[in-house]
């Protein structure tokens, strides 16, 4: 790679336009961790890494930490950057991505080019709780164009049963149904959850049990009458394999923070497919940048709904010319091409350090 002439870390914390409400906490604001990386042309590429501990094990403070350390390493050096990235991404892998993909974006990664425009779709999100919200909110997913609606379950075991069930009967096969537990659930709360289930117009369920818990969700499988997706407790290539033997899931989900670079990103969908499973894609906890480069790799690569639809969950964007939604989906042209906003990146700012290479000083 060419020489970097500096690199910017910008720690954010960006307001929700309404909370997300996950079975471990509402989440009213996205900590996120934006790398820049600048070569001694003027080119520029960035990356992003948005830290909810339970998606991982990272924290913000931590992963801010780490990140100043791996800015201050790559402008001392680009060489064996890539190698550096990925030693971070071991404990670090949403950090890393950060870096990963920002130098992705500076090489001219063939990944983010599109050969013609792109309509991804995405997963609407069910915020309603009872069945009369319900009769309001669903007409207006529909109308905005989604065909696939995530509900969130994961509280508790009774409530969560009456309410998929009233979102069948809402929804009335008109769009299909993604049910989230966030790995809430012991292994008999899961069980006992898909026993009541009517598999009417259920796509699948996605993570029951904690991610570590691999006997847990086994046991949910074993009685389970839906499609099962693993989410959470899927990293990398060897996860996946595990998953295959196992026979732990029809669908496995990836996130791009999880695997440090979009080259690693479109092998691992690779492989989920040449071991028999299907590929979801998204990050519903990601600004723009995240979900603009999640967007390239599914159109390339992913033929049901995606769920890198947290650009829309953000209060604003973090791109200048932000990302376009309609008719259910993320418009992508074939020549897009985003810049950050520094506005905006001022505004949301906790923190921002630059670090520039020692051949400029």
């Amino acid at each position: 790679m060419r020489a970097l002439d500096r690199v910017v870390v910008h720690r954010l914390r960006v307001p929700l336009t309404v909370p997300y409400k996950l079975a471990f906490g509402p989440v009213e604001h996205f900590d996120t961790i934006i790398a820049e990386a600048i070569d001694s042309d003027g080119r520029s590429g960035f990356g992003e890494a948005t830290i909810l501990t339970g998606y991982t094990e990272e924290t913000i403070d931590d992963a801010w930490r780490v990140a100043q350390e791996l800015a201050a390493e790559l402008a001392a050096a680009a060489e064996g950057a890539e190698q550096r990235i990925a030693a971070r991404g071991v404990g670090f892998p949403f950090t890393a991505t950060a870096f990963g993909t920002a130098l992705e974006m500076l090489s001219r990664s063939p990944l983010l080019d599109l050969a013609s425009d792109a309509a991804v779709p995405l997963v609407g999100l069910l915020n309603a709780k009872d069945e009369p919200a319900m009769e309001a909110e669903v007409p207006k997913l529909l109308a905005a164009g989604y065909r696939t609606i995530k509900v969130k379950v994961g509280f508790e075991v009774g409530e969560d049963i009456a309410l998929v069930a009233a979102a069948q009967k809402v929804v009335r096969g008109r769009a299909a149904l993604r049910l989230d537990a966030n790995q809430a659930y012991t292994a008999d709360e899961g069980v006992r959850f898909v026993k009541a289930l009517d598999p009417e117009g259920i796509e699948l369920f996605e993570q029951p049990c904690a991610a570590a818990d691999w006997d847990a969700h086994l046991a949910v499988v074993r009685a389970a009458g839906v499609p099962m997706m693993l989410d959470e407790s899927i990293y990398g290539l060897a996860d996946i394999d595990r998953a295959a033997r196992l026979g732990a899931a029809t669908y496995l989900k990836l996130k791009l923070m999880k695997l440090v670079t979009l080259s690693a990103l479109s092998k691992a969908i690779d492989r989920i497919r040449e071991l028999g499973m299907k590929p979801v894609l998204g990050n519903g906890v990601a600004c723009d940048p995240g979900c603009w480069m999640e967007g390239c790799i599914a159109a390339r690569q992913i033929d049901n709904a995606g769920e890198m639809n947290g650009f829309l969950k953000a209060r604003s964007p973090l791109i200048e010319n932000g990302l376009s939604f309609r008719d259910g989906a993320m418009q992508l042209g074939r020549s897009y091409a985003p810049r950050l906003d520094h506005g905006a990146l001022a505004a949301y700012s906790v923190h921002s350090r630059s670090f520039t290479s020692a051949r400029r000083t």
